[in-house]
C-alpha cells in the first residue's frame, strides 16, 4: 500500500488547486471543475477564489464567464450552501444530489413539510421557471399559486423576518435540478431554469462526484466526503464503494484516492497565498490539525468550522488571517500573521496583495498587524 505524508498532499492539492502557480489557459470554469465547486453566498469571496487561481482573470471575467458566457453556474452545491459550478459539470451534480435522503428539519413539527409536499413544491418551481427569471416575491406567489395556501404560511424565522413553509425546499429544489440562480433584475437576486443538459444514470453521478472530490482533496475518507458534501455517512460510503477508489496509508491512516491517481510532486510545498472567505482549499481540506497547525486552529477556525476568516497560506498550511475594507477603488488589506515571515515571503505577501487588488479591481494597501501567537499579541 502506498503511503503518503502530509507534505506530498499539501504540494499536490496546492498544484491541483492552482495555488502552487496559476493555471496556465485555463478558463474559470476549467479551474471551478478542479476546485469541486467554489463557495459564493459573498460574490466578491467567490470571485478572488477563483481569479488568484489563474492567470490575468479579474472579478469581471468570472462575472462574465456566469452571466455573460454562461459557462458558470450560481445554484446550491454541497452542504446545501451557493456555489458556483461548471454548467457543463451541472448534470453530474444533479444526479448525485438528487439522491442524497431530506434529513428532518430542525424546526418544529408545524413548521416542517412533509416528503410529498416537498415534492410539490420542487415540481412547481420547475414549471414557474421554464422560460422565466422570477425574484423570490414573484417565485413565492407562484409556488403557493401552484400547491396552496399551506406553502406560503410565514412560520420560518429569517433575518428578523418570517419566511413563506416552501422556502424550506429551496436547496432540495436546486439539488433536483429545479432552478439555477439568474441575473440580477436591478438589486434583486433571481432565479430561473437551469441551462439544458442531458441527464446521466444517478449512480454514474455520484461515482463521478467522489472521484471529482478524490482528485482535489485526496487522500480522503467517506466520512470526510459527508461532511463536505453535507450527508449521512452511510450515503457516501456507498458512493466510496461504487467508485473502488485505491486505498493508501495517509500519514499512516487509511485513507482513499481515485483508482490510479497516486501522483505526487517531487517538492515540498512552497508559498504564500491569501485565501478569502470560505476558499474551497481549506473548507474541504483535512485533516484539520494538519492544515490549521496549533495556534491557527484557535485563531482561524470558527467553532472547529473552516471558512469564516480569510486565511493567509504559507506552504499549504493556515499561518494567519487577513482583513480588507474597500472604500471606492483603494482596498485597505490587513494581515496578521502567526510567525515571522521571511524577507522573502514578505515579498511574496506583497505580490498576493497586489494580486488580490487586481483580480477586485481596486488599489491595495497592505497592513501588517501584530504577530499573534495562540490568538494574544
Amino acid at each position: 500500500m502506498m503511503r503518503m505524508s502530509w507534505s506530498q498532499v499539501s504540494a499536490r492539492r496546492l498544484a491541483r488547486h492552482g495555488l502552487a502557480a496559476p493555471a496556465k489557459d485555463a478558463t474559470p470554469a476549467d479551474m471551478v471543475t478542479a476546485m469541486c465547486g467554489a463557495h459564493a453566498q459573498v460574490m466578491s469571496a467567490a470571485e478572488l477564489s477563483i481569479g488568484l487561481r489563474l492567470d490575468g482573470v479579474t472579478r469581471t471575467g468570472v462575472r462574465e464567464a456566469l452571466w455573460g458566457e454562461r459557462t458558470l453556474v450560481k445554484t446550491h452545491g454541497p452542504r446545501g450552501t451557493v456555489h458556483l459550478l461548471p454548467a457543463r459539470d451541472l448534470p453530474m451534480w444533479v444526479g448525485a444530489l438528487s439522491t442524497l435522503p431530506i434529513v428532518n428539519s430542525v424546526a418544529a413539527q408545524d413548521v416542517r413539510m412533509t416528503a410529498a409536499q416537498t415534492d410539490q413544491v420542487v415540481e412547481a418551481i420547475r414549471e414557474v421557471l421554464t422560460g422565466a427569471a422570477l425574484t423570490i416575491d414573484e417565485l413565492s406567489d407562484a409556488v403557493v399559486a401552484a400547491t396552496g395556501p399551506w406553502a406560503g404560511d410565514l412560520v420560518m424565522p429569517a433575518f428578523q423576518t418570517m419566511w413563506p413553509r416552501w422556502r424550506q425546499a429551496m436547496a432540495t429544489a436546486a439539488h433536483r435540478g429545479a432552478f439555477v440562480f439568474g441575473p440580477a433584475k436591478g438589486r434583486k437576486v433571481t432565479y430561473t431554469a437551469p441551462p439544458a443538459g442531458r441527464a446521466k444514470p444517478v449512480n454514474d453521478c455520484l461515482v463521478e462526484l467522489v472521484n471529482a472530490y478524490l482528485r482535489a482533496y485526496g487522500p480522503a475518507t467517506p466520512e470526510q466526503f459527508a461532511k463536505w458534501i453535507g450527508a449521512p455517512v452511510k450515503w457516501a460510503a456507498a458512493g466510496f464503494a461504487a467508485a473502488e477508489p485505491e486505498q493508501v496509508l495517509f500519514e499512516g491512516v487509511p485513507a482513499w484516492v481515485a483508482a490510479g491517481d497516486t501522483e505526487v510532486p517531487d517538492e515540498p510545498p512552497r508559498g504564500v497565498r491569501l485565501l478569502p472567505y470560505f476558499d474551497a482549499y481549506v473548507v474541504a481540506g483535512r485533516p484539520r490539525e494538519l492544515l490549521y497547525p496549533g495556534p491557527a486552529a484557535a485563531r482561524a477556525l470558527n467553532g472547529g468550522q473552516a471558512g469564516n476568516f480569510p486565511v493567509l497560506l504559507v506552504d499549504g498550511q493556515v499561518a494567519g488571517v487577513w482583513h480588507q475594507r474597500r472604500s471606492g477603488r483603494r482596498l485597505a488589506v490587513t494581515v496578521e500573521s502567526l510567525r515571522e515571515l521571511t524577507p522573502a515571503q514578505l515579498r511574496e505577501l506583497d505580490e498576493q496583495v497586489a494580486l488580490t487588488g487586481q483580480i477586485l479591481e481596486g488599489e491595495p494597501q497592505l497592513t501588517l498587524g501584530p504577530i499573534t501567537v495562540g490568538g494574544h499579541a
